[in-house]
């Protein structure tokens, strides 16, 4: 549909459920409302967005790319730094990027559909990547956080993808089409220690370099896949948008306040892990295969986490996790081996896969979401991990 066909209706004359009543100042002339149905389409009780496969391999690419960089910043940042409390610098810096680009992410996506708002963010990903690789190659503290910066835009932006999946589903399947999405940054991390030996193998001289170049190519082909698979986000039926009620702000409090709670414990283990097994003399190959199985297991328990909820309740899965983060935190404080740390990692991961799918599944179910309410969700959840990032850095000994 573009501003010349016949069928869009004049001023004054709209229909009362007219899709066409969706578009507005801001959108691209030549755009549709993104995914509009057909007229007297009915709408299912059950409905699956048709770009959730395409999602999960998107988001799968950008965890991908993360469990790379996450390999790379506190090794890499320890070695720059001018002081040692700096360390966590550039995984603050990606940190901030990623909430910094929550709320453009919503707004992008409303604007001008999933397509163009994907792709910039991807493309963000691609110019983060390199610019840390050069920074790694010249020895410059700076332009490498200005990298893991942009590079955290594009994980803002494809930490969208799970609530653009459910966003595009109706009943109960919206919070299947999150989980789904969420759960194939699973295979990303399968995928990550045969992509760092690959890295260590082909450039062992220049391995922190290397790594960043190749998350940098894999935001490539989250670009390429944005660019050239990616459906436009689909939109309900403008009588029954209309219907819907208005977000819950009560309800957005308490799940957003546990998964805060969750990423604050998270990113501080996370963050301490590498520094502390490098200076176990554990070796920067071996961190980063502990680092890809803890995004494995970040992620994998997305797949029966809505088994638990179901039989446990949303906020006792929550709980679950929030109690496993503490587990973690207790073998990370007494490791001194690789398979310690490595046992905390992942107990932490599973931990926070938990409380952020129970605490996620509630806000689905209670607060009726909107994308600006999303948005503001998911920063709330990286400003957490950013003060769990200063934390873990200030309680390193200098």
């Amino acid at each position: 549909m573009t501003v010349l066909d016949p069928r869009v209706p004049t001023a004054g004359n709209e229909p009362a459920d007219s899709t066409a009543s969706l578009a507005r100042a801001g959108r691209l002339a030549c755009f549709c409302p993104p995914g509009a149905p057909t007229p007297g389409l009915a709408l299912d009780s059950d409905r699956w967005s048709p770009g959730v496969a395409t999602l999960a391999a998107g988001f799968a690419l950008s965890v991908l790319s993360q469990s790379l960089a996450l390999g790379v910043l506190p090794l890499a940042g320890r070695l720059l730094a001018p002081n040692p409390h700096y360390m966590a610098a550039p995984y603050i810096a990606m940190l901030l990027g990623a909430a910094t680009a929550t709320f453009p992410a919503s707004f992008l996506l409303d604007a001008f559909g999933r397509r163009a708002a994907l792709a910039l963010g991807a493309s963000l990903g691609v110019a983060g990547g390199l610019i840390m690789a050069w920074a790694l190659t010249v020895n410059l503290f700076a332009p490498f956080c200005l990298g893991a910066f942009w590079l955290g835009v594009a994980q803002g932006f494809s930490l969208f993808y799970r609530h653009e999946a459910a966003l595009g589903a109706t009943g109960t399947s919206r919070a299947r089409a999150a989980l789904i999405v969420f759960g194939s940054g699973a295979l990303a991390g399968l995928a990550g220690p045969a992509l760092a030996y690959q890295v260590a193998r082909i450039a062992p001289a220049s391995l922190f370099a290397a790594t960043a170049l190749a998350a940098a190519l894999t935001q490539v082909l989250v670009l390429a896949l944005a660019v050239f698979a990616t459906a436009r986000a689909p939109v309900l039926p403008h009588h029954f948008a209309t219907a819907q009620a208005q977000p819950n702000w009560r309800a957005f409090i308490g799940p957003s306040l546990i998964a805060a709670l969750a990423w604050f414990g998270m990113t501080a283990a996370m963050v301490a892990a590498p520094g502390a097994m490098a200076g176990c003399g554990i070796g920067a190959p071996i961190v980063f295969s502990a680092i890809s199985w803890h995004v494995v297991a970040m992620y994998a328990p997305a797949f029966f986490t809505g088994f638990f909820a179901r039989r446990l309740g949303a906020l006792a899965t929550a709980a679950l996790g929030l109690a496993l983060i503490a587990v973690a935190w207790a073998i990370e404080s007494a490791a001194n081996d690789y398979w310690r740390f490595a046992s905390a990692l992942i107990v932490v991961a599973i931990g926070w896969s938990f409380a952020t799918a129970g605490a996620s599944l509630r806000l689905y179910a209670r607060a009726n979401p909107s994308r600006g309410m999303l948005a503001a969700h998911d920063a709330l959840l990286f400003l957490s991990a950013i003060a769990g990032a200063m934390a873990a850095a200030y309680w390193l000994p200098v």
